[in-house]
């Protein structure tokens, strides 16, 4: 075997690749492949030279061996238009092209690629809109495009600094500012983004792109009463803009006002008749206000109109309670083979046929399809398991039952809050529908604000080059952790209708407890647990929003269920009977006996409406909407078992959680 030091440098390739000489190019790639097969750049180059060549099969070969890896999917989606459009296949040339610049805008080629076959294509509307998108980017400054460059390849600190670099050279530069708060948003510190963006507006009180993006920050933070009236500005400057109509429809649905947002869908659909996106975001209000036979005709309608957006399909799968026909599945199983399938559609996809086959209860087929689209999920994520471990790790070293006793009376005294923690799909819902039927408990979202301020801190330590996030809270003194508490409790009373108590239901907000602890004190805190195998499948086999980027693979969930359970152990031995912990199959066995301890640990007369929670008006907009306007959903506990065969290495991974459990089942 030929030896790594012997192995061709990529650079080099890339120049025979410039001078033309291709054949020279495919012999070192062809050494660099033998040392490594899955060499992404090697892959990538051979696909071009095979294109270059004309040996168009084994090209290929090359770009489907891409596309099932994280590598940058932006370009082989390129480089896949480009092989279609020497194989004199425009038409799949022109999806390729899209999909590449759906992974990645700032794709020059694949915009010119565009605009070129939409002219020969007679289609001079959307031609111009491909040259807009080329004019844009050749006055956009290079190392804007190299910004955007790296955040589409998931390099984020890379495009941070390079970002933050140009911006001190142009510190007035808007779409410098812009993207810059888009990179805030994926790390978390919203805070940082609204204060950009605001300022972006001021500078350009015309830039339409920058407001847009103010309001769904807005909308990330929940400040959703400064969303709406946002978006109602823009909506009134161009009443005429459907974009901007539809955007203002989906504030109105944040604050409830489903009639209004319905009202505005309507306009929008009168303007563009059976827009697939309208129909399904249309779909989802009215899902949210409880009217599911609508909502399913409205995801039809989508899919009707657009066979080819697979959010709908998935909208449809979503519902839990909703089944497809055989000739729907037919139509689903065909579509999932057309390459031209955008990529944000094939994840949709997967994740229905997978529900699909669930119901049909073709386990093994559902289990692939889950897979597949978690696999694509995984693509598009730069989860690192050891530094969620690390970072687990450095609560239990810093938050030790001596540090919280000396500070239990340092933050907000306020005994509002009632945190709902844990795991996705552990119950987190059902929970909060029981106690936000109780005329004291104001059921509300999942609320960013802690997540979000533990950002901000740790930010804060990287910034000031001091201690890191928890360390740096031994520095602050009582008023400054109170001040963090007054601010929780005053950032999060727009989501409040006047009851004395309310639900904060974050499930990640496990990992900060020794936070909360420090500035609301008073606070409650309770553990939603579920059988350590039925919830990190149903997690699995669950496509979240955003976030949760732990469940797209077995044994990423496996551990990550593990460190949550060594994590509240730890805060059980640091700060005893603090945390009350539900078992969801004891909700399921026996509803009366554990809503009763639910409201003796909130200090909450018992009320019967807690027991008849299915009957509780309220907008819910978690996967478990349906079900908790259900009775006691029985049928989820043993759901998993279905699909042990194929669940060994998360059985193996989870192996010291399963032992807990079992060891806590016992107990009488």
């Amino acid at each position: 075997m030929t030896s790594t030091s012997a192995a061709p440098k990529p650079g080099d390739i890339q120049k025979s690749i410039a001078a033309g000489n291709f054949v020279e190019a495919l012999q070192s790639i062809d050494r660099l492949l033998a040392i490594d097969p899955n060499h992404a750049e090697g892959l990538y180059m051979a696909a071009v030279c095979y294109r270059y060549t004309k040996q168009y099969a084994e090209a290929q070969t090359c770009l489907d061996s891409l596309k099932s890896t994280s590598h940058d999917r932006g370009r082989v989606y390129q480089e896949q238009g480009h092989l279609h459009l020497a194989k004199g296949n425009p038409q799949q040339a022109l999806a390729a092209f899209a999909n590449a610049c759906q992974l990645n805008p700032v794709l020059l080629a694949s915009w010119r690629s565009q605009h070129q076959i939409l002219q020969a294509m007679n289609r001079p509307q959307d031609a111009q809109q491909a040259q807009a998108q080329v004019k844009r980017l050749q006055a956009l400054p290079k190392a804007l495009v190299a910004v955007s460059d790296l955040m589409s390849q998931g390099k984020l600190f890379k495009a941070e600094t390079l970002c933050r670099k140009f911006l001190q050279a142009n510190p007035a530069h808007v779409e410098a500012m812009r993207l810059l708060a888009q990179l805030a948003v994926q790390f978390g510190v919203l805070e940082d983004a609204e204060y950009l963006l605001e300022s972006a507006a001021e500078f350009e009180p015309e830039n339409i792109q920058v407001k847009i993006d103010f309001v769904n920050v807005l909308r990330k933070r929940q400040k959703f009463a400064q969303a709406l009236s946002a978006a109602e500005s823009l909506h009134q400057h161009q009443p005429g803009n459907p974009q901007l109509k539809s955007l203002y429809a989906i504030e109105k649905m944040q604050m409830g006002d489903f009639d209004g947002a319905l009202a505005l869908f309507a306009e929008v659909l009168k303007v563009l008749p059976g827009d697939a996106i309208t129909l399904t975001s249309r779909g989802h209000a009215l899902k949210t206000r409880g009217d599911q036979q609508e909502a399913i005709a409205s995801y039809q309608a989508a899919i009707s109109s657009n066979p080819w957006h697979g959010e709908a399909y998935y909208a449809l799968s979503n519902l839990k309670t909703y089944r497809f026909s055989q000739a729907e599945l037919d139509e689903m199983l065909a579509l999932e083979q057309r390459e031209e399938l955008g990529p944000a559609s094939k994840f949709h996809l997967a994740f229905a046929l997978g529900k699909a086959f669930e119901d049909a209860k073709d386990y093994t087929r559902s289990f692939e399809y889950y897979t597949q689209g978690n696999q694509l999920k995984r693509q598009q994520s730069n989860y690192d398991a050891d530094t969620i471990s690390e970072d687990l790790k450095q609560q239990r070293s810093y938050f030790t039952r001596e540090i919280l006793e000396s500070r239990a009376n340092a933050g907000h005294p306020a005994p509002d809050p009632i945190f709902i923690v844990g795991l996705p799909r552990a119950g987190s819902t059902l929970l909060e529908q029981i106690l936000s039927s109780h005329s004291q408990v104001d059921g509300t979202l999942e609320l960013p604000n802690i997540l979000s301020t533990a950002q901000k801190l740790r930010r804060q330590g990287r910034d000031d080059d001091g201690k890191a996030y928890p360390e740096l809270l031994q520095d602050f003194s009582d008023e400054q952790l109170q001040a963090l508490g007054q601010q929780y409790i005053e950032d999060t009373r727009i989501h409040r209708q006047g009851a004395d108590f309310f639900i904060d239901k974050m499930p990640n907000n496990f990992r900060h407890i020794g936070l909360i602890k420090l500035i609301l004190p008073n606070a409650k805190i309770i553990d939603a647990r579920r059988h350590p195998m039925a919830c990190c499948f149903s997690g699995f086999k669950q496509l979240f929003a955003e976030g949760q980027e732990f469940t797209y693979d077995l044994i990423d969930i496996g551990r990550y269920y593990n460190d949550y359970v060594e994590l509240m152990a730890h805060w059980d031995a640091v700060t005893p009977n603090s945390v009350l912990r539900v078992q969801y199959e004891n909700v399921v066995a026996d509803l009366e006996t554990q809503v009763t301890r639910l409201l003796d640990y909130c200090g909450l007369p018992f009320e019967s409406a807690c027991m008849d929670f299915h009957n509780t008006e309220r907008a819910v907009r978690t996967a478990s909407s349906e079900q908790v306007r259900q009775p006691i959903y029985k049928e989820g506990v043993e759901q998993w078992t279905h699909f042990q065969p194929f669940l060994g290495p998360l059985e193996t991974t989870l192996k010291p959680s399963l032992d807990q459990y079992r060891l806590a089942s016992a107990k009488p």
